[in-house]
């Protein structure tokens, strides 16, 4: 099969396509015929060799796909040819992932569903769902009519946790660090685009006074004491991505640095997170228009790998990037 190998840290040209075989089905694991895969800051990141100590080289990279079942083993519930998505749990990481033909996953880490949208939806959504839903609902326990903020708005987690969030009842705040894209923000649903200059919560308590019940962290610990001071008395934050690179507090002291009466925790999820109860009500979702789903372009074949990559590096281009192999 074909499949794009990173064998050493570096640029774009150490995404090399190469002939691997075929993985054959172990016990307790499912083959995946793999037919679109999101491409990920975190791919970036493994790709240019500062990704954890989790991470081993070479590697096939890919957290995510949407696919369909090739082999599954006995008593996996699971037969050829039914429609599954997979993401996370070391794929890409410590074992090779979805930028391949066909990739080898643990059953208990493949979610089942049912739906016509198109491969370049599809391959989209499992990192961006997963990690949303998770933030919101084991992070923030988010319920309707409650007040949001994204700090990180662009992102892909930040769009599709912001179109969760309106689809549940709640008012959603979002950050973009270009006044450009507020117009876009609010066409897929966002209350209030708040221009981040690096410095929100002012801005943030003249739009809700109090502050506001929950916050989403998705640029970095370097914002985060920001974030916190707009959020209310015994309202939550959830550390969930840093899209800056800062993943850690020098000196932290919690003194000072967590307002009086502030909630701080964090989500880093897996598949098992996302039950396909629910990842079928947000492909449900989708297909009736209540989520918008912000793909930013889609590529076709394994060689559009590099492209992608760089697209997602530029900036350029807010939204998900989408490989489809056919």
């Amino acid at each position: 099969m074909r499949a794009i190998v990173v064998f050493e840290p570096g640029g774009i040209d150490k995404l090399v396509a190469t002939d691997l075989p075929v993985p054959p089905v172990r016990p307790g694991r499912v083959r995946i015929k793999v037919k679109a895969f999101g491409v990920n800051e975190s791919e970036v990141t493994t790709r240019r060799g500062l990704s954890s100590r989790d991470v081993t080289l070479p590697r096939v990279p890919g957290i995510e796909c949407a696919g369909v079942v090739d082999e599954a083993p006995a008593g996996s519930g699971l037969t050829p040819g039914q429609q599954v998505a997979t993401m996370m749990g070391g794929m890409g990481r410590s074992y090779d992932g979805a930028y391949a033909r066909y990739v080898l996953v643990p059953a208990g880490q493949v979610i089942p569903f049912t739906s016509d949208l198109p491969w370049a939806t599809l391959g989209a959504l499992p990192e961006m769902v997963q990690t949303a839903y998770g933030s919101l609902a084991a992070g923030l326990d988010l319920s309707a009519g409650q007040t949001l903020l994204i700090r990180g708005g662009t992102s892909t987690v930040g769009l599709t946790a912001a179109a969760m969030a309106k689809d549940l009842g709640a008012t959603v705040l979002a950050t973009t660090r270009r006044p450009d894209r507020a117009d876009m923000l609010r066409d897929l649903g966002v209350d209030h685009p708040v221009f981040d200059d690096g410095e929100i919560a002012d801005a943030v308590r003249e739009i809700c006074p109090g502050g506001v019940d929950a916050a989403l962290e998705l640029v970095g610990c370097g914002r985060l004491h920001d974030t916190l001071r707009a959020v209310r008395l015994h309202g939550t934050v959830c550390f969930t991505g840093a899209s800056a690179d800062e993943w850690t507090i020098p000196d932290f002291s919690p003194f000072g640095f967590i307002p009086n009466g502030v909630r701080l925790t964090a989500y880093g999820g897996a598949a098992t997170d996302l039950p396909a109860d629910v990842l079928d009500h947000q492909l449900r979702a989708v297909a009736d228009g209540r989520l918008n789903v912000r793909v930013a372009k889609v590529h076709h074949g394994l060689e559009s790998v590099r492209e992608a990559q760089a697209d997602l590096e530029s900036g350029a281009f807010p939204g998900k990037h989408v490989v489809v192999l056919d």
